[in-house]
């Protein structure tokens, strides 16, 4: 009597993201400057959690001071409805936290960066409390907005009740995106108006812009500070899947609630 065959497993495509591998140098410059540990790339495959999107995770990567620090200036032009002291930075994927810190620099209300892997959470708290202190302990330091890290899943965590402007460093892929994005709408749906979201390396922009919610502010490439340019070249040139153009692809976007594209 023969026996059955065993059912293969589905071989998943190989993605250029599953090819990265993990560094911990080059220091950047804001590492460099500051004492923090936000320099590196993590791949996905080091970030597994057990978490059932653990598949849907991108790899860790601080984004561009430049790039950060440009984007909310351009936010600022599309005349929020409410000032930016009433905002509350949210970075969803917060990863080491290089974006939470650089966020504070503006007058925002509070900065909160919501990261499901723990020893990331880790990092980004030890970098929180290090540029607290600093900024506290420098009499010629300007004034930073609170930070508070959380250690979570963004599926699930409680979103604010005041402005909120939303961070996504591209975080995860569409299907995590989309069901984020219902959350948003099941929380904001009385609320339109109240929040906007600034998307680097908008790699699901068009899942966005698909959305009837959500009113596309502007799109464009963000150009980095030479400076930081250097920086992303150094990091990048060892990953061979990758390369640096100089930029990143950005949106803003406001929830204005289903019916109103204007």
């Amino acid at each position: 009597m023969s026996k059955p065959k065993a059912k293969s497993k589905k071989v998943q495509p190989i993605r250029p993201r599953d090819l990265l591998k993990a560094t911990a140098t080059p220091l950047h410059p804001f590492d460099q400057i500051h004492g923090t540990d936000t320099s590196g790339l993590v791949p996905a495959s080091d970030l597994i959690t057990g978490h059932e999107n653990d598949e849907h995770v991108t790899a860790y990567y601080g984004v561009a001071p430049s790039i950060l620090r440009a984007l909310v200036e351009r936010w600022l032009t599309t005349a929020p409805p409410h000032h930016i002291t009433d905002y509350i930075f949210l970075d969803i994927g917060a990863g080491k936290g290089r974006a939470t810190m650089l966020a504070s620099e503006f007058p925002f209300r509070k900065v909160i960066g919501v990261e499901l892997n723990a020893a990331m959470a880790s990092i980004a708290q030890a970098n929180a409390n290090l540029w607290a202190r600093a900024h506290k302990g420098d009499p010629t330091s300007p004034a930073v907005a609170p930070i508070q890290i959380v250690h979570e899943d963004a599926l699930s965590f409680e979103l604010p009740s005041t402005p909120v402007l939303v961070f996504l460093f591209h975080p995860f892929e569409a299907p995590v995106l989309r069901v984020f994005l219902r959350r948003i709408e099941s929380a904001f749906a009385k609320r339109p108006g109240t929040l906007d979201v600034l998307y680097v390396n908008a790699e699901h922009a068009a899942t966005f812009n698909r959305h009837p919610a959500f009113t596309l502010l502007w799109q464009g490439p963000v150009p980095m500070t030479p400076e930081d340019h250097a920086a992303d070249l150094e990091a990048i040139a060892q990953q061979e899947e990758y390369g640096s153009t100089g930029d990143e692809l950005c949106t803003i976007y406001r929830y204005t609630g289903r019916g109103d594209r204007g």
